[in-house]
C-alpha cells in the first residue's frame, strides 16, 4: 500500500504556503470501515455541525502501515465547550491541555482542538506559553489553525490527518514519504523541539523502536547535549513516559537504541549504573525481553513486577553495603528496599501502590535458598509465590543464582507430599538461631534471680 502511494506522491509538485498533500482513496486504500463506529460517528457529528474534523496522529500512521490502531484520536476546529455540547456522553478533561472525551459504550474517543504554540514575550508574566531561558513549553492551550496544529506535532509520521467522510489523507510534512523511507523525522529544528518538551527525546527512541524506523541523524545529534533537560521534567510525567517505553512491546530494542547512540545516561536514571554491570545487564535485558514477549502474546503484564526487576540489582548492592556496616541480613534487606524505592520515587515518581508487591518479591528471594524443614511449604502458600518464583527463574537464567535452585523449586511445587518430604535439604541457608542474652548481672554474686514462688 505504502509503495503505491509513494510512487504517486513523487509525481506531484510540492505543496505551497503550508498546504497539505491530499491523497484520495484510490492511492491509499483506507476506507471509513477501517475506523471504529465511535470514531466515525464523532467525526461525522462534528462535520455535520459545520466544523472541520479528522482522525489524526498514530491511527493514520498505523493504518498506512497496515496495523490495527490501538485507539483513534480526533482533531477539530471546534473548541472544547462546543464539542462537549454536541455529545451527550462526553466530558472535558485536563487543565494545561483541555480535551474532550467522547464515550460510546466501552470506547472513548479523544477530541482535541487545533492548537498552536505561542512564543513568550516580555509582557507575558505568569501567562506565558514558553520559558524564555530554556524554551520549554509551560502552557499549550492556545487554539490555532490546522496548519499550526500540524506544525506543533512532534514527528512527521504523526502529523497526518484522515477524513473518513471524503476518505482523504492530508499530509502537511511528508509523513507518508518518511514512512516509505523508514525514517523518523522531527518537525522543525530538533534542538528547539527538545527544549520545548524534553520528553520528546524519549518519545523519539520509543517510536523508532516501535515502528522499526531509523532515527533521523538530525534528531539524534542534539540529544546527548540536551539530555540533562529531562531533570526538569516532573517526575510523574517522566514515569508515564517510561511506562510507555517499557510496555511498548519493543523495550529491548528501545534500550539497545539508547545504548548504541550512547544516550542511556541521564535518560533512564534507574538504569545508568546497572547497565554497566554484566550481571545486572543480563538480568534486566532478560526481564525486558520477557515483557516484550508477553505483550506480543497479549498476556497481562505487571508494572510492579518489571520495576522490581529493574531495581533488583540496586537493592542487591545497597543490601550488601548495609550488611558490610554490621547489620544482620534480614533487617539489612528491608533497609535496602526502603532506600532504593525512596531514591527512585524522587526521580521517576513510582506510585506507592507498587511498593508492597515489589517488596514482597524482593523479600522472598532469600527464602528460596531455605529448602529445609517447613520453610518451603510455607513459601508455596504465599500469595505472591508465582511472581517471586518467576523472578527467581530469571535470576537463574541470568547466572545470578545456581540453576539447580530453580530446577529444585520447579519440581518441588508440582510434586506430591511424599516426594516433597524426600526433596528437603537439611538446614540449607537456614537463619542462625540467636541465643538469648542473659540479663546483665543475672545469677551473679549479690544479685539473686527472681523467685517465681
Amino acid at each position: 500500500m505504502i509503495h503505491k502511494l509513494i510512487s504517486r506522491v513523487f509525481k506531484k509538485k510540492s505543496p505551497k504556503n503550508g498546504e497539505p498533500r491530499i491523497f484520495k482513496l484510490k492511492s491509499h486504500g483506507i476506507t471509513a470501515d477501517h475506523l471504529t463506529p465511535c470514531a466515525l460517528k464523532t467525526v461525522r457529528t462534528l462535520q455535520q455541525a459545520g466544523y472541520k474534523a479528522f482522525v489524526v496522529g498514530g491511527a493514520v500512521r498505523d493504518l498506512l502501515l497496515g496495523r490495527e490502531p490501538k485507539d483513534f484520536d480526533v482533531a477539530t476546529d471546534a473548541e472544547p465547550d462546543e464539542v462537549r455540547n454536541l455529545f451527550r456522553r462526553s466530558r472535558i478533561i485536563g487543565r494545561r491541555f483541555r480535551i474532550v472525551h467522547v464515550m460510546c459504550g466501552p470506547e472513548t474517543i479523544e477530541v482535541s482542538t487545533f492548537r498552536t504554540v505561542a512564543v513568550a514575550t516580555n509582557n507575558d508574566s505568569d501567562d506565558r506559553q514558553t520559558d524564555q531561558d530554556s524554551g520549554r513549553i509551560l502552557r499549550d492551550n492556545v487554539f490555532g489553525s490546522q496548519v499550526e496544529d500540524a506544525m506543533r506535532r512532534d514527528f512527521t509520521v504523526n502529523a497526518m490527518y484522515y477524513d473518513p467522510v471524503s476518505q482523504e489523507i492530508w499530509d502537511y510534512h511528508d509523513g507518508v514519504a518518511d514512512l516509505k523511507a523508514g525514517v523518523l523525522r522531527i518537525i522543525g529544528d530538533p534542538a528547539q523541539r527538545y527544549r520545548e518538551d524534553p520528553v520528546r527525546m524519549l518519545r523519539a527512541v520509543r517510536f523508532a523502536a516501535k515502528l522499526g524506523l531509523k532515527l533521523d541523524p538530525a534528531a539524534i545529534k542534539p540529544i546527548r547535549q540536551l539530555a540533562e533537560l529531562l531533570e526538569d521534567v516532573p517526575a510523574a510525567r517522566l514515569f508515564d513516559e517510561m511506562l510507555k517505553l517499557l510496555f511498548s512491546g519493543h523495550a529491548v530494542e528501545s534500550i539497545r537504541l539508547l545504548r548504541k547512540k550512547g544516550l542511556h545516561h541521564g535518560l533512564l536514571p534507574m538504569l545508568d549504573v546497572i547497565l554497566e554491570q554484566p550481571m545486572g545487564e543480563r538480568f534486566i535485558m532478560l526481564a525486558l525481553a520477557k515483557t516484550d514477549q508477553r505483550i506480543e502474546e497479549e498476556k497481562p503484564v505487571s508494572p510492579a513486577y518489571l520495576f522490581a526487576a529493574l531495581l533488583w540489582h540496586e537493592v542487591l548492592s545497597t543490601w550488601q553495603q548495609i550488611q558490610d556496616s554490621g547489620e544482620r541480613p534480614a533487617p539489612a534487606l528491608h533497609q535496602a528496599m526502603d532506600q532504593v524505592l525512596s531514591v527512585q520515587q524522587k526521580k521517576l515518581a513510582i506510585p506507592h501502590r507498587y511498593d508492597a508487591v515489589m517488596k514482597e518479591i524482593w523479600s522472598m528471594q532469600p527464602r528460596f535458598l531455605q529448602r529445609g524443614g517447613q520453610r518451603p511449604f510455607r513459601l508455596l502458600e504465599h500469595p505472591r509465590f508465582r511472581a517471586a518464583y518467576d523472578f527467581l527463574v530469571m535470576r537463574c537464567e541470568s547466572g545470578e543464582v545456581d540453576a539447580e535452585v530453580g530446577r529444585w523449586w520447579d519440581t518441588f511445587q508440582d510434586a506430591g507430599e511424599a516426594k516433597r518430604g524426600d526433596m528437603l535439604i537439611k538446614d540449607e541457608a537456614a537463619p542462625k538461631k540467636r541465643r538469648r542474652r542473659k540479663p546483665k548481672g543475672a545469677g551473679s554474686a549479690g544479685v539473686q534471680p527472681i523467685n517465681p514462688e
